[in-house]
Parts: C-alpha cells; structure tokens; sequence
C-alpha cells in the first residue's frame, strides 16, 4: 500500500470517527512531517523513530499540548491503521502547570475602547462577554442569537458539542441591527466575499487593540475567554455554570480560574498593614 493510500485510510477513519476538519488536518500534517523525518517506509518505523520525531519537535521549543497532539496522531495511526503496538513504552510530555492569564476589568474597559471600528468593538465585546473562543467567534451566524431570551447557540463548538452561552445585553441593539441586514445562515462577520474571517485575522485585532490602549500583558483572543470566567467567578458565579457556558467536559478544567479569581479584595498584604 503506497504513502497516500495509508493516508487516506487514515483520513477516512478519522471521518468515520467523527474528528473534526480541523484535527484531521494537523493529526495528517504530524503525520507527514514524521515520514519525512525519519526518511523511512511507514511499516519499518519502530520505537526509535517515533522518539527521533517526537525529540526533535521537542528541540523546536514546542509547547507540551503540541508536542502530544503529534504524539496522540503517530499513535492513532500506528495503532488503528497499522495495528502497531509499541507507543505503549513512549511516555507522554508533562504539561506544565500554569495559570491563565487574565485581564482586569479596567484593562478590558481600555481595550473595547481602543476598538474605534464598531466591527472590531462588536468583535472584542463578543469575545469577552460571551466567552467565546476565537473559532466560535467567527463562525457564528445570525441563527445563532436568541434575543428573546438572551442566549447565543454555539453550534459543534469543540469536541462536536453544542451549547449555549450569554447574550450581553449592552450588544443587543447592534446585533439586531445586523439581524434586519442578514439572512439567518448568513455569517455576523464577513469578508468580501461574505464568508467568514479567519481567527488569523481576529488575532491580529485583538493585538493591535491591546497596543493602542497601552495593556503590557500578552493579549490573545483566548485572554478574554480567560478573563470572562475569572470575572463571573469573582462576581459570585457558581462554577458549574460557569463550566456550562464554557462548554468544559471536566469541572477541573474550569477550576483552573479559581488560582486566578480574587474572592476576598479585603485581604491585604502583611507589609501594609506594618508600614
């Protein structure tokens, strides 16, 4: 069987599994890359070339989620197409433990602010105000807002999952105003084509926002995400709505903004209270 009947064998199975286009994508990209690497027919690679691989994306500086999303692709392939059994000795990376970072809410203020295109205002007040991950942002279509009840269906959001999350209020005229403009299966945000914008693009709003309003922090779409349930949590929110409107599988996940969420602003420092 040649190199690209294996990968569309690959390709199928995952279709058949349901994977998403999008993981399809990369598990076949990491996939590729390790052929090349290892410059070796796909039935002879053993042991030592996946930890070859693997090392060397490690060399590169890559994070621990990617460096085992390469390794959960060799081991899908190997195990379900090849029938391979060796990725039981290969350990997995560690993930670092580490908080999320978060904007205050005063940082948030300037940065919607910054935002003088009312697209790109409309964008960030989404990302924060509905905890929306970059990908949900632009794929949402006007079908998707339910002003009746203040909601906004995420639709085969990640993990194939729907759910729903909070309509702000403060966006509701704007958004029924492009509900008159649009049909329902259009797209909120277009390009001139009137398919939606990349994530590519949103990042680079989001950036050139965080410049103009001055914020030294590392601003990324997910930084609003992170910032909306930190807040909701320091509001008196309770976690497992949260975790609701997150869309998260496991309540650990969503406990991670408890390390970030001030509940008591009353405590101070023991210096203050010595000087």
């Amino acid at each position: 069987m040649s190199n690209y009947d294996l990968f569309e064998k690959f390709r199928q199975y995952m279709k058949l599994r349901n994977f998403s286009d999008h993981t399809i994508e990369i598990y076949t990209r990491y996939l590729s890359d390790c052929f090349s690497l290892t410059n070796t027919d796909p039935t002879h690679i053993d042991e030592d070339h996946i930890k070859k691989y693997l090392s060397h994306l490690q060399q590169k500086h890559v994070a621990s989620s990617t460096l085992n999303t390469a390794y959960s692709a060799l081991k899908l392939y190997f195990g379900q197409i090849l029938r391979r059994k060796f990725f039981i000795h290969i350990p997995r990376s560690k993930r670092p433990k580490q908080i999320p970072s978060v904007l205050s809410k005063q940082e948030v203020i300037r940065l919607i602010a910054a935002a003088n295109n009312p697209k790109h205002h409309t964008m960030i007040s989404l990302l924060y105000g509905a905890g929306l991950r970059v990908s949900e942002l632009v794929r949402l279509k006007m079908k998707h807002f339910d002003f009746d009840r203040n909601r906004i269906f995420i639709e085969q959001a990640k993990g194939k999952k729907d759910r729903y999350t909070l309509l702000p209020t403060t966006l509701r005229k704007i958004l029924q105003k492009q509900n008159t403009l649009k049909k329902p299966n259009d797209y909120l945000f277009t390009n001139p084509t009137d398919y939606h914008l990349t994530t590519t693009t949103i990042q680079k709003i989001i950036k050139s926002a965080a410049e103009k309003a001055d914020i030294k922090k590392h601003v990324h779409p997910h930084t609003l995400r992170h910032s909306f349930a930190t807040h909701l949590l320091e509001n008196g929110t309770d976690i497992r709505y949260i975790q609701e409107l997150l869309g998260h599988t496991k309540i650990e996940t969503t406990q991670i903004y408890t390390h970030v969420a001030i509940r008591d602003t009353s405590i101070e420092s023991p210096l203050d209270a010595v000087l």
